[in-house]
């Protein structure tokens, strides 16, 4: 029967994940709860829900708190309290192909414990929680379970309440664009394009503004790989436009709003928001970059946060809010909200993000959390995604690869080349993607864009990670065979990872020989590749190896992010900064002149002879 199989799959996943939890960060709070078993209690006490305000949004805003009054005549230490959304969630939602129903069939796209609303909630039965909720293209309701996580008893439904406009344009994400002089914003919308024509209508600060076409796209619950993506973890994710603003003047500031025509004439808009336009390549100006892994997402309202699953999320989103007028564009290299199958998390990350991503350019890289699962054509084989196989990330985000599916691109920022890598794809050499990283290293023109970033999610490089430590290898199996020839040959300046849930940094290194003297300044020749764990975006930090290694300069256990700086071809300033208070905590220097990047090194020049 299918209640059995998904009871099944899902505590099979729960299972994999509780193993997983001290590598990946904690299991995702969503998945702790056993949806499928839940019973009807409304027998069992005169419980009553009441929720307001019923109309949210009503002066355009896209997020509201909302109070949530519990009266409840038998409560216990484990009621919770779930929100629904969309709100109707009896057996009539659920798919029809089998006799048997469960009585819920999605999970809820967050929670709260009960008691958590007034100390005395055990003795009195009652209490108020306060929910912060975004727009999510549906109405909301909230339930009342008892019996925990494990055997839920629903105890009582609220009113239903939702926004004015639940289908607004909205939580847009910048990103650049396959050409220097292109920007992209992407969004999400419940606008299909049979109902409005989506577009993005934008100009230079005192310009007439012009409009551009969107494209429109979305995904289905059988795009979805497996549990819980395809079951109790799939919600409609809506629509997601993507529009190309070109021919864009280098460092000119400008505004935009998306726009959605309907049928009957009228335009339903958007914010008006802003940003800066890329400097063109090899253009000597200030250019500031944010890097960071493994960030994920929290609720301001304390829900979700039981498992202390994503502690320093906030933090770090709120630093680079703070901060947004001294950088000028960010790379989230993996792991993004952790929604590990449960598609409503990405709603809820995309909001949290968009003061950031809304204003400067917002570059992912796919990290295990977004691809991996079995027999997916993922290089690991493992569930990490949540069944999601990547298919949310590719849609929900834009990155200028050739392929989405192939999540590897090149981008060029001013003084700054990225080769942006897919470690959850084979990286190997005579792999697709070998072939790619090479021609990316060998498109940076150095005398033109100095600094050259390589990144990727995993480990292909240096890192004293304590599991890594345990095998002995410091890096992913097979990582850096292969790529540091690469990295060695094209005098790449720094390699980022993630996945590794804190921060580390190298000397410069190659072939596990420090290479250059020196911990907080380098100059001259290019003779090795400084690599940099920058994994503490948030989620849960991860133990160091007992043993500290003579490559490894500086190690830090908190939360934090990477700030790079360049002022002009010969000079660049680096920066880890922690995310509780902002303050920059290592940091080094590079200055040289082109001849040190044309300088021969050891496996970086090719063969040369002695014929006259």
């Amino acid at each position: 029967m299918r209640v059995v199989f998904w009871v099944f799959v899902l505590l099979g996943t729960n299972l994999l994940n509780f193993g997983r939890a001290d590598i990946h960060g904690g299991e995702q709070p969503l998945a702790k709860i056993n949806i499928l078993k839940t019973t009807l209690a409304f027998h069992y006490s005169s419980a009553q829900l009441t929720a307001q305000p019923s109309l949210l949004g009503s002066k355009g805003e896209d997020t509201q708190w909302v109070t949530v009054d519990i009266v409840n005549h038998h409560p216990t230490v484990d009621d919770w309290v779930g929100v629904f959304s969309p709100a109707k969630f009896d057996p009539s939602t659920c798919p029809a192909d089998d006799i048997e129903e469960p009585y819920i069939c999605s999970a809820p796209i967050k929670y709260k414990y009960a008691n958590e609303s007034d100390s005395d909630y055990l003795k009195t039965g009652k209490g108020s929680l306060r929910f912060r909720l975004i727009n999510q293209r549906a109405d909301f309701s909230f339930a009342l379970f008892s019996g925990g996580l494990f055997e839920p008893k629903l105890v009582a439904v609220s009113n239903f309440i939702t926004f004015a406009n639940p289908k607004a344009p909205l939580y847009p994400r910048l990103a650049l664009g396959k050409s220097w002089d292109e920007m992209t914003v992407t969004w999400t919308s419940g606008y299909d394009i049979d109902e409005a024509v989506p577009f993005v209508e934008w100009a230079k600060k005192g310009d007439l503004p012009v409009r551009s076409p969107a494209g429109t796209l979305t995904f289905k619950q059988n795009s979805m790989c497996g549990a819980p993506a395809r079951t109790v973890g799939w919600r409609d994710p809506g629509f997601i436009h993507t529009s190309f603003l070109k021919n864009l003047w280098p460092n000119f500031q400008y505004t935009y709003r998306m726009g959605h025509l309907l049928t009957n004439g009228t335009v339903v808009w958007s914010k008006t928001y802003s940003f800066k336009a890329a400097p063109y390549p090899g253009q000597t100006s200030l250019q500031r970059v944010i890097v960071f892994g493994d960030m994920g997402k929290a609720e301001r309202d304390g829900s979700n946060e039981y498992a202390n699953y994503q502690p320093g999320s906030l933090n770090t989103t709120d630093q680079l809010i703070n901060d947004l007028e001294n950088f000028d564009i960010v790379f989230h290299i993996g792991d993004l909200p952790y929604a590990n199958g449960y598609v409503s998390q990405w709603d809820q990350f995309t909001a949290q993000v968009e003061p950031i991503a809304s204003a400067v350019p917002y570059m992912i890289a796919s990290g295990n959390h977004e691809r991996d699962w079995y027999n997916s054509g993922s290089f690991f084989d493992t569930d990490d995604s949540g069944g999601e196989c990547g298919v949310p990330a590719e849609t929900m985000f834009y990155y200028p690869a050739e392929n989405t599916a192939k999540f590897w691109y090149s981008a060029d920022y001013g003084l700054f080349k990225f080769c942006i890598a897919d470690s959850e794809h084979d990286w190997r050499k005579g792999s697709e993607q070998y072939q790619f990283i090479e021609k990316c290293l060998a498109s940076a023109d150095r005398h033109k864009q100095p600094w050259l970033i390589f990144a990727a999610h995993r480990v292909l490089g240096y890192s004293s990670n304590y599991w890594y430590g345990q095998e002995g290898s410091f890096e992913e199996p097979e990582g850096r065979d292969d790529l540091q020839r690469l990295w060695q040959k094209y005098k790449v300046d720094i390699a980022f990872f993630g996945h590794v849930h804190n921060y580390e940094r190298t000397c410069p290194i190659y072939q596990n020989q420090c290479v250059k003297k020196g911990i907080n300044h380098y100059s001259g020749v290019v003779n090795g590749t400084i690599h940099v764990i920058v994994g503490g975006g948030g989620s849960h930090l991860s133990d160091f190896s007992s043993l500290t290694p003579f490559w490894s300069l500086y190690r830090d256990y908190d939360w934090g992010f990477v700030k790079l700086t360049a002022f002009n071809q010969s000079s660049l300033l680096f920066e880890y900064k922690k995310s509780r208070d902002g303050q920059v905590y290592d940091s080094f220097t590079i200055s040289r002149d082109y001849k040190d990047v044309l300088a021969c090194v050891h496996d970086g020049c090719e063969p040369t002879t002695l014929a006259t």
